[in-house]
């Protein structure tokens, strides 16, 4: 059956992520008639990449530390997150029988460690509840008050809530197209950047080869005085890992850099250098080091990449152990990056997340300009983001 060349609903929401679909929950659920419109073939392509890893949904610390990791943008986030938080978005995940759990880090997950069965859940009630979804429809833009997409219908609606993600994982439909459309339409919007990303690293032949894909765990990472403890990859291009997403955005803003990594964090310098004092003549340095202060053979590679030879000196040498100095020279492209920065200016939008030079058009998600480090607090804020747009949606037209 062709489809129609004009459709007409209450609620126009553009974009099937975790935003777009949970502003069409909250929308059906005040007896509106609600339309998806997404690019690709199917639903929830990016959640369900992200449950690949587990599907991290939040995280279980106390809200005002939770507020606290949107940085820059704590205070405008920290409404949606009283709007919903994190035990509502646990509320919720178990009313859609992925019960959760709190992992020793913290973080929140459903039992079933994945994404699918979750998802699966969400579009038979969102089905039941009567949102229709209309698939492989890319949107163009504006033509008055109509919603175009390319070779598909063209669309009336009450309102529109535009979910269409940042620019990382283009290929899953986050392909930031929407940027020069609203741009033209005076939205006011920040350049879009890599996020919770690796970085290049000019790495020797010889290391790249022998030490990409393999992890430094227990390490530091330090920047202008901020320090972060965790694990870091080695990549053939760089390094990439959770210090080093957890570090990203400070690291970004201050390209070119050096990053100082700390092997032995759980050691002062001045026993670090004690130890090395005591070392046994007549055992190679290799050997003692891996012995005695449990170095691995990759951290030692990387001593030897960044200082060869290494210092005679055991002071120096202590001090080297615990600053390696790893010379930044870029972030890499954000198509590789968990998320992105960048966006739709918090100045554009009013409280309600409406857009203020577009009536009627809301935006909830990663197109706004605010970035979070991995560890649950993507996925929530995008929740929360779409609760408070399809709030204001139903405050915009009424029921």
């Amino acid at each position: 059956m062709a489809e129609a060349s004009e459709i007409s609903t209450d609620v126009a929401i553009i974009g099937a992520g975790p935003a777009g679909l949970m502003a069409a929950e909250r929308l059906s659920g005040r007896g509106l008639k609600v339309t998806v419109f997404d690019a690709m073939a199917t639903p929830g392509r990016k959640f369900l990449m992200a449950g690949r890893g587990g599907l991290n949904l939040t995280h279980s610390e106390p809200l005002p530390q939770f507020v606290a990791r949107y940085g820059e943008r704590a205070a405008q986030i920290a409404p949606w997150l009283e709007r919903f938080s994190p035990e509502d978005l646990r509320r919720w995940a178990d009313g859609l029988g992925a019960e959760t759990f709190i992992g020793s880090s913290g973080r929140v997950f459903p039992k079933a460690m994945k994404a699918s069965g979750l998802l699966r859940n969400w579009l038979k009630r969102l089905a039941e509840s009567g949102v229709d979804f209309k698939l492989r429809q890319r949107w163009s833009g504006f033509d008055g008050n109509r919603l175009l997409f390319d070779g598909g219908p063209s669309v009336s609606a009450r309102a529109t809530v535009l979910a269409l993600g940042g620019a990382s994982w283009p290929k899953l439909g986050s392909d930031a197209a929407w940027v020069p459309i609203l741009a033209a339409r005076g939205v006011q919007i920040a350049p879009l950047q890599p996020a919770n990303c690796g970085f290049d690293v000019a790495w020797s032949a010889h290391f790249r080869d022998r030490a990409a894909g393999q992890p430094l765990k227990n390490i530091a990472l330090m920047i202008d005085g901020r320090r972060v403890l965790g694990e870091m990859v080695i990549t053939r291009n760089g390094i990439e890992g959770g210090a080093v997403y957890a570090i990203s955005a400070a690291l970004r803003d201050r390209l070119p850099a050096v990053l100082s990594l700390d092997l032995k964090p759980q050691i002062h310098a001045d026993a670090l250098a004690g130890k090395l004092a005591a070392r046994r003549k007549g055992r190679s340095l290799s050997a003692w080091l891996s012995g005695e202060l449990n170095l691995t053979p990759l951290a030692y590679s990387l001593l030897r990449e960044v200082a060869d030879p290494l210092p005679d000196n055991l002071a120096a040498l202590a001090r080297l152990i615990k600053n390696v100095p790893l010379k930044i020279e870029r972030a890499r492209p954000i198509a590789e990056a968990i998320s992105s920065a960048g966006g739709i200016a918090f100045d554009a939008v009013d409280e309600t997340l409406m857009v203020r030079t577009l009536p009627g058009v809301f935006v909830a998600g990663e197109m706004l300009d605010w970035e979070a480090p991995t560890g649950g607090y993507l996925l929530q804020a995008c929740m929360s983001s779409a609760v408070v747009a399809a709030d204001g949606v139903v405050a915009c037209v009424g029921r």
